[in-house]
């Protein structure tokens, strides 16, 4: 009788154990897919997966070549997040869309810069400059800040640089030609093909391309630039517990420092 007792606890508690263990495993395998640009995003992205697996959390990052898709696929309910955008161009996308996606966590810049294989500086561009930018809207304001900076243009009073348009200069000097029909991934190529006098390009495509903006650039945004890279989630996810443990890990300073060190500044961390 005793033997037989001993016997059933004996199999009660393995299956209580078994159980558990069927639970902590359950609650390791949480999964969360992200969408992001190759670089620099999906790269730190892949950089911070062993820690979140350590807290549980099994990150799927989703490539994306273009800043079209992404969010579509974030409010479709493809992605859980998405990590390829500031602030503006999400303000901008919903706004046109109808969408409710919201900001959860600031991680990087990249600066967008200015690229000449004919000119060392801007205030080098001649008179009648033909200036290549990319169709992206979101950016212009970055753009003509660039421009404003170097003393070559000037901005109509009152003028929001989050919204604004090539139509809101006021003066511009050498009368500089801004061409802004190109998909932003094309801008690499047509640095390379020297049509313009000067192509402007967001930093991942440019170090996507092996284009170091340090040192090939002949102006860069400031770093105290609003235009920070953001996590994008749909409203109803914000209190997303995986999501949560991703900005804390992104945002935690020894990726800061390593974002820092890897991309040698031509990666802005966010919190430094």
């Amino acid at each position: 009788m005793k033997k037989g007792i001993k016997h059933l606890l004996g199999i009660t508690v393995a299956a209580t154990a078994l159980l558990l263990g069927v639970a902590n495993t359950a609650k390791a395998d949480t999964t969360l897919t992200v969408g992001a640009s190759a670089e620099p995003h999906a790269k730190i992205l892949e950089h911070v997966k062993p820690e979140l697996k350590k807290q549980g959390v099994d990150l799927k990052v989703k490539v994306f070549n273009d800043y079209i898709l992404p969010n579509k696929a974030l409010a479709n309910k493809e992605l859980d997040a998405n990590y390829f955008q500031h602030v503006p161009f999400l303000d901008n996308w919903n706004k046109k869309n109808k969408g409710t996606l919201i900001n959860v966590g600031s991680v990087h810049l990249e600066p967008i810069g200015v690229y000449s294989k004919k000119y060392k500086s801007l205030k080098d561009l001649p008179k009648n400059a033909t200036v290549y930018v990319s169709s992206n809207v979101a950016d212009y304001g970055r753009v003509l800040q660039i421009f404003k900076d170097a003393g070559l243009i000037t901005l109509k009073k009152g003028t929001n640089l989050t919204s604004a348009t090539f139509e809101d200069i006021k003066t511009n000097k050498k009368n500089i030609k801004f061409k802004h029909t190109f998909e932003a991934k094309l801008m690499p190529k047509l640095y390379e093909s020297n049509e313009a006098d000067a192509t402007v390009i967001n930093a991942n495509y440019a170090v996507q391309a092996g284009i170091d903006p340090t040192k090939k650039a002949i102006a860069l945004e400031k770093k105290n630039s609003p235009y920070v890279n953001i996590i994008a989630v749909r409203k109803s996810e914000k209190n997303n517990k995986a999501v949560k443990k991703l900005v804390k890990v992104l945002q935690s300073k020894s990726t800061q420092k390593w974002i820092e060190k890897e991309f040698d500044g031509a990666v802005i961390p966010a919190t430094k």
